[in-house]
């Protein structure tokens, strides 16, 4: 919501200006097109040639975020705490045994099928179960843990990163693209310059109007879009810390509902619940029929 209305004050403040200071909207809506048609597709066509075609999947497929936000909201921390809660006092009372029915098939465990936004999460199911595959292997000594943890999060960050990157490089490049628009403008009009000053003077606008579009673009639309795209990646990776942070704790052999404590600090404050309402989830869960 607050990206919509800071493209409308974006907008209308600039234009408004433009329009209060006496300006005239005619000479930017009619070189608007094929000026578009110049930066638009040169941008593009620059993001195919330095991108691969991961990096362009990231971008598609990150830009619904900018607008709809994190995918994580506080209530998912909270059924994430409940999940490893279940996984790690599981595994204390019942043993390996009870717990590998749990992580070799997690979409038949009656576990993650109460979480189901988890559970259809590709990587932190597949991040909880190879951790505590690996702990059922016999891999128990909590550092070498962290450590091959902190090297799977380190990969999935880098590569969540992919799309923002290349979205920042696009607007990096925008202004330079408006000048390239604006230059082939400039060449246009020398190219008439035997025309009266009225037409030189169109055909100059119309070149400038590359420039502004360039810089326009760059610096207030795509790049805070990249910024804003970064930032909910960096603060989604909260999400994993959270479960690197429980599980480890529990290798250092706390109690689940201690690891969880110690899960629940790692939790954003704007989506960190608090200690009574983490109480009060974990005692409504359900036992599980298994």
């Amino acid at each position: 919501m607050l990206q919509i209305i800071g493209l409308v004050v974006l907008f209308a403040m600039v234009f408004g200006g433009f329009l209060i200071s006496g300006g005239s909207l005619g000479p930017v809506f009619e070189a608007l097109p094929h000026e578009m048609m110049t930066i638009g597709g040169a941008a593009i066509a620059a993001l195919l040639i330095g991108g691969s075609m991961y990096s362009l999947k990231k971008v598609g497929g990150q830009m619904a975020k900018v607008v709809s936000g994190p995918k994580w909201k506080p209530a998912d921390y909270r059924d994430l705490l409940s999940l490893l809660f279940l996984l790690t006092k599981t595994m204390k009372s019942k043993g390996l045994i009870a717990l590998e029915a749990h992580i070799e098939k997690p979409e038949e465990s009656s576990i993650f099928k109460r979480f189901p936004k988890i559970a259809n999460d590709h990587f932190a199911c597949a991040f909880i179960c190879d951790t505590l595959r690996m702990m059922t292997m016999s891999l128990e000594d909590p550092h070498q843990v962290e450590t091959a943890m902190e090297k799977q999060l380190e990969k999935h960050h880098h590569e969540a990163l992919e799309g923002p990157a290349a979205l920042q490089t696009m607007a990096d490049g925008l202004p330079a693209l408006g000048i390239v628009a604006a230059v082939l403008g400039v060449i246009k009009t020398m190219g008439a310059i035997s025309e009266p000053p009225e037409v030189l003077g169109r055909m100059i606008g119309s070149a400038l109007v590359g420039t502004f579009m360039g810089v326009f673009l760059a610096y207030g639309i795509v790049g805070p879009m990249a910024t804003r795209l970064k930032a909910i990646v960096d603060e989604e990776a909260h999400f994993y810390h959270v479960i690197r942070d429980v599980l480890v704790a529990h290798l250092h052999g706390n109690a689940a509902q201690v690891s969880v404590e110690i899960g629940r600090g790692s939790v954003p404050s704007e989506a960190q619940p608090t200690f009574q309402q983490m109480e009060e989830a974990l005692n409504s869960i359900p036992p599980d029929p298994g």
